[in-house]
């Protein structure tokens, strides 16, 4: 290990913000952390959520970028910037866009500043559903299963089903479009100065678990599957990639533009980026066969044998199983909620909704008190909500939720069913509805958990990662009694970017491995929650009713 003072610093790009952080490479020790929310995005601007169309800008991202590291930077001192080693950037995913032969983003281009279909299209868009759906349909007609190694189902959440949308929606983009680039490959492309999209590095994380990447078809699947599939994808694996390279892999050095506008030397090394969810579960310290989960807007469930361990294993209905994905060397499995804190946030609107469309009307206080009180009851609404809910008794009887609000990712995906309630009655109130919710997303995680076990995965333990495991104790006490199984929450408030810290000092040549890097710079975790087991039996009788209200809604609809 260098011990040269080395600080790295680890960008974590998340559905409404970017975070970055510094860190002391040789101690783990976090400098400083900056956050920056998309500005477009939080004015709702690109997207229609009646449409599931959910779109954003790059200039968010760039201006974000920019930002997080000069104020983490100008916080932690000239001393600190003279050392920064190594930058590694993670993502949402997946999340792509058109770029022309450069490699810059159509949507930075004047002609397509506010066109949709030149921004990125967010890893929760789902107007791809019928793309996907041809996609699973055109699959069965090959003798070679190209879906085998994502689960045997294609989501509309993912690369090929985005570009075969926008394709067929936007003449203009299409024809001006050179190729699709994920949004963690574009970034270190971007920090490296790149001009030319046929030399940007592509990582084996989202091209694996996305874009149906893997060794065994040396590369893509062949032309004809996609030629076959619709004309418009006719050579456009010739516009893509062959090869991929690991997050623990550097994808060359900082530009002497971005070097300067950061205020740090040239020599910085750039990773090769990777989804949130997986330098998540790094910053998490992951170990073989304990499922880390990410849990956010939706929940990212990553899991990581010893590759001989799990040969010959195809596991259904899941995100993909790729070698290297997290770490190399073994097999990275991934699973996921499409909602989790997105359901939460979906009844507090709900809820809020006459606090932010009446009060504002109000002629009884002033304004400024009004938008005061506006913000104050909605901040507060998940809160006491959490207080009230934990007071209910549950029984057989009691409201039961579905949490397919945002469709189901994992297992088997199918973004277009819905979310439901049964028993609701007059007695039928928020905590209730709430409390019934938060079952659902549990009952949705241990759907996962069974998935894997029946696949002959063993699943030991949990590891809780994000804002929701470290936030509410009862969201995370209620996973443990559900999951019959102990759930340990992880220290950082920025595992994500932690660990796309480690994955900057690995590939900066810190250390040799980014378990190297985990052992030192990890740090640890600060709370554990154990099943109650007088409540274990009485959920899993209500786990049941949870499967059959899920077949019943999707056998309707």
């Amino acid at each position: 290990m260098n011990k040269v003072e080395s600080y790295v610093i680890g960008v974590d790009y998340g559905t409404d913000s970017v975070r970055s952080i510094v860190v002391n490479a040789l101690t783990g020790e976090e400098i400083t952390a900056s956050v920056f929310y998309y500005p477009r995005w939080k004015k709702g601007l690109f997207c229609n959520a009646a449409l599931n169309q959910f779109r954003q800008h790059p200039l968010d991202y760039v201006e974000g970028l920019e930002y997080t590291i000069k104020d983490c930077l100008a916080k932690a001192g000239e001393k600190v910037a003279a050392n920064i080693k190594g930058i590694s950037i993670d993502t949402t995913g997946s999340t792509p866009i058109a770029v022309d032969k450069h490699g810059t983003p159509l949507s930075l281009l004047p002609e397509y500043a506010s066109n949709p279909n030149a921004m990125f299209v967010l890893w929760k868009d789902h107007t791809s559903v019928k793309e996907a759906a041809q996609i699973n349909e055109h699959a069965t007609k090959f003798d070679t299963n190209y879906l085998q190694f994502v689960g045997g189902i294609y989501s509309s959440e993912w690369f090929w089903s985005k570009l075969l949308f926008i394709l067929r929606e936007d003449e203009s983009v299409r024809n001006n479009m050179v190729s699709w680039v994920e949004h963690c490959d574009w970034i270190p492309f971007l920090l490296m100065g790149g001009n030319d999209v046929t030399k940007l590095k592509r990582g084996v994380c989202s091209a694996g678990h996305k874009a149906l990447w893997a060794a065994e078809f040396g590369g893509l699947p062949p032309n004809d599957f996609f030629a076959s599939l619709d004309p418009l994808l006719d050579g456009f694996t010739d516009k893509l990639f062959t090869e991929t390279a690991t997050a623990a892999e550097a994808a060359g050095t900082i530009s002497k533009e971005w070097a300067e506008k950061l205020g740090i030397p040239t020599d910085v090394v750039i990773g090769v980026g990777a989804f949130d969810c997986h330098m998540g579960a790094v910053g998490g310290q992951i170990e073989p066969y304990y499922l880390s989960k990410v849990m956010g807007t939706s929940t990212c469930d990553m899991l990581v044998a010893p590759t001989a361990e799990v040969e010959g294993k195809l596991i259904k209905g899941i995100c993909g199983q790729v070698p290297g994905s997290i770490i190399p060397g073994m097999m990275g499995m991934e699973a996921g909620q499409s909602a989790f804190g997105d359901a939460y946030a979906w009844l507090k609107n709900v809820l809020a909704w006459p606090v932010q469309n009446i009060l504002p009307q109000t002629n009884l206080i002033d304004t400024a008190t009004a938008e005061a009180l506006k913000n104050e009851i909605t901040d507060k609404i998940i809160a006491e909500l959490s207080k009230e809910a934990a007071k209910i008794e549950i029984d057989e009887k009691t409201e039961l939720a579905l949490d397919w609000q945002n469709g189901r990712r994992t297992p088997d995906a199918n973004q277009l069913l819905k979310g439901a309630f049964t028993g609701l009655g007059l007695g039928t109130d928020a905590p209730k509805m709430f409390r019934a919710l938060v079952e659902a997303t549990c009952f949705g995680a241990k759907k996962i958990v069974d998935r894997f076990v029946s696949e002959g995965i063993p699943v030991k333990g949990l590891i809780g990662l994000g804002g929701v495991a470290k936030k509410s104790s009862f969201i995370m006490q209620m996973m443990a009694d559900v999951m019959n199984m102990p759930i340990r929450i992880h220290k950082s408030e920025q595992t994500c970017a932690l660990g796309a810290a480690m994955f900057a000092a690995t590939a900066a040549g810190i250390y040799p491995k980014v378990e190297d890097a985990m052992e030192v710079m990890g740090q640890g975790f600060d709370a554990e929650y154990h099943p109650n087991p007088a409540l274990v039996a009485v959920y899993a009788k209500r786990y049941e009713q949870y499967g059959a209200l899920g077949e019943f809604i999707e056998g309707t609809f």
